[in-house]
């Protein structure tokens, strides 16, 4: 059976030669801010019995408003009240070249777009935590200004338009929104006290005089950032990019979740301390869902979470010549009937990710 779609086969020759490595790409950035977010839930979970570890969370992150209209509200897909699954939304953003009031929040029009967005699905038996990086060129109906790439939902209507067009795409109920300034990951790795990798290739990182030489080094800050980040130093270019971050992520969720990190209340708190301000959530998304989610999930290996790319059927140039992904229907249809239905495990082990 072929399973190209007649868009994917027109667009093939073009997609092979980009595809892959725009792929890879976003995947880094997907991955990165999926390990963060689950880090910060594993803490939490782990120093659920400090009231003030639970308050600095609360007091110093960030709330994002959706502030959907009734009509609005009764045009979002609905939600089986039997359904224990919990669909979130992880938006990666970054504030350091954009200083605007609105840019915090995004929980309206703004004059950026964000920079990753993945839909993290949790089944209702907390066996495993699925992690969907959506292509943010992909060309989509967007409600209200018709068809555009997916982040541009953002420069439209902020957070709340973003959920209505994943919710529209994929008629499934986002439950909640989680929102990452990279500048947070920074702070993780610096609350750490630095991470501690086994570096294969030896390289200086682009436009910098960061030296990262072979064996075991430790990652700290803005150099923690931009090893997992490099890619123009490699003759592989993104493949060697996706397997230093790799590492690094490992590496990173080892020391989070060690005994000597977990047995420490004072490094838990300096943590989410740290990290906190960099962080953004719905109203209903507080320290104690996560506590209880984080409880639920303490079983699921962090270092093993199931992630992949939602696929796509190849690019093309649209009516007003921007660079686009074109959506595959098949995929979508794939996915939703997989989140509505609590099977996304059949759907990974059906559709594995690419190497």
């Amino acid at each position: 059976m072929n399973s190209k779609e007649p868009s994917q086969a027109v667009f093939e020759s073009r997609s092979a030669q980009f595809g892959a490595a725009r792929r890879k790409k976003k995947r880094v950035r997907a991955i990165l801010l999926a390990v963060i977010s689950v880090v910060v839930v594993a803490v939490l979970a782990a120093g659920y019995y400090l009231f003030n570890l639970q308050h600095a969370f609360n007091s110093k992150s960030n709330t994002v408003a959706l502030n959907f209209t009734p009509e609005q509200e009764q045009a979002r897909p609905v939600k089986d009240p039997d359904d224990g699954s919990m669909n979130i939304l992880l938006i990666g953003v970054d504030h350091a070249d954009d200083d605007s009031g609105q840019s915090a929040a995004l929980d309206g029009p703004v004059s950026q777009r964000s920079d990753s967005m993945m839909l993290v699905h949790i089944p209702e038996d907390r066996s495993q935590i699925y992690i969907m990086s959506t292509v943010r060129d992909m060309y989509v109906e967007i409600p209200g200004h018709g068809k555009n790439k997916l982040n541009a939902a953002v420069s439209f209507g902020g957070v709340p338009l973003l959920i209505q067009t994943l919710e529209g795409m994929l008629d499934t109920k986002v439950d909640h929104v989680a929102m990452i300034d990279f500048d947070g990951f920074k702070e993780l790795s610096t609350a750490l006290g630095g991470v501690k990798v086994d570096n294969d290739i030896p390289f200086t990182a682009h436009n910098t005089d960061y030296f990262y030489p072979a064996g075991e080094i430790v990652l700290e800050g803005d150099r923690a950032l931009r090893f997992v980040r490099e890619r123009k130093s490699f003759a592989n270019g993104d493949y060697q990019r996706v397997a230093n971050q790799r590492k690094f992520i490992s590496a990173a969720a080892g020391q989070m979740l060690s005994s000597d990190t977990l047995a420490n209340p004072g490094k838990l708190y300096e943590i989410v301390d740290k990290v906190s301000p960099y962080l953004s959530f719905d109203s209903g998304f507080d320290a104690a869902t996560m506590v209880g989610l984080g409880l639920q999930l303490k079983k699921v290996d962090t270092r093993n979470l199931a992630m992949f790319t939602m696929p796509t059927a190849g690019s093309s140039i649209s009516a007003d010549g921007q660079s686009v992904e074109l959506p595959s229907e098949r995929a979508i249809e794939q996915i939703s009937h997989a989140l509505k239905t609590d099977s996304m495990d059949q759907y990974f082990n059906e559709h594995p990710p690419e190497e």
